[in-house]
């Protein structure tokens, strides 16, 4: 006999969409507190890993330079330093330099970075011509967020309670026996260390970075 036009059973209970929004609307009241705790822990460490696994792959030093414009300027300059090559065989790569180890400060640094996007889609630095004129506002830049840090992703490699001044050069010796007494920071003596100076950079040093504390 066909059931056609027969009266849905009221025992069955609300259809397939209903029940769905009934779930979404209040979780509790159809899954036990241990399914949603377990969802929850799932959910979270899930979140967590990508976050992670987006941070440390954005802080490679393949990442920084898979633009051109880093790749053909900065970079190509650092790959002529004694940060790329030197007697010890260690190398400093750009995360090294310009991201912090502690993770607060890495998170900072990377939302900072998130104007670079915008410039990279305005096309400011695009030609080495356009990188040339910003070169001093652009390292200016760098220097002053080093000084207010006290150089400190320098001091992930040098640290002047880990120098013997000694061992050193006896230039390089009184130099930083000196800096050390003076409290002064790395980048004081080398803002070149690692790049093309631009013109005019001791005066712009002295002019805007100097006077800068913590």
């Amino acid at each position: 006999m066909s059931n056609q036009g027969a009266i849905p059973n009221k025992d069955q209970g609300p259809g397939l969409i209903k029940r769905i929004w009934r779930f979404l609307r209040h979780p509790a009241a159809t899954i036990s507190a241990g399914a949603l705790l377990l969802i929850g822990v799932v959910v979270g460490v899930a979140f967590w890993g990508s976050f992670n696994w987006s941070m440390e792959m954005t802080n490679t030093e393949e990442f920084c330079i898979g633009c051109h414009e880093m790749e053909a300027n900065v970079y190509a300059e650092y790959t002529e330093t004694a940060h790329y090559n030197n007697a010890s065989g260690v190398r400093a790569t750009c995360p090294d330099c310009h991201v912090p180890k502690e993770w607060v400060h890495k998170v900072v640094r990377k939302v900072q970075a998130t104007r670079e996007l915008y410039h990279k889609a305005l096309g400011s630095i695009d030609t080495p011509a356009k990188f040339e004129e910003k070169r001093l506002e652009l390292a200016t830049n760098v220097w002053t967020a080093m000084k207010k840090t006290d150089s400190r992703e320098c001091r992930n490699c040098h640290e002047f309670d880990s120098m013997d001044f000694v061992l050193q050069e006896g230039r390089a010796s009184a130099a930083h026996s000196d800096a050390f007494k003076e409290g002064k920071t790395c980048i004081d003596c080398h803002q070149g260390i690692a790049h093309s100076l631009p013109a005019n950079a001791l005066e712009a040093y002295k002019e805007k970075v100097s006077a800068v504390y913590d």
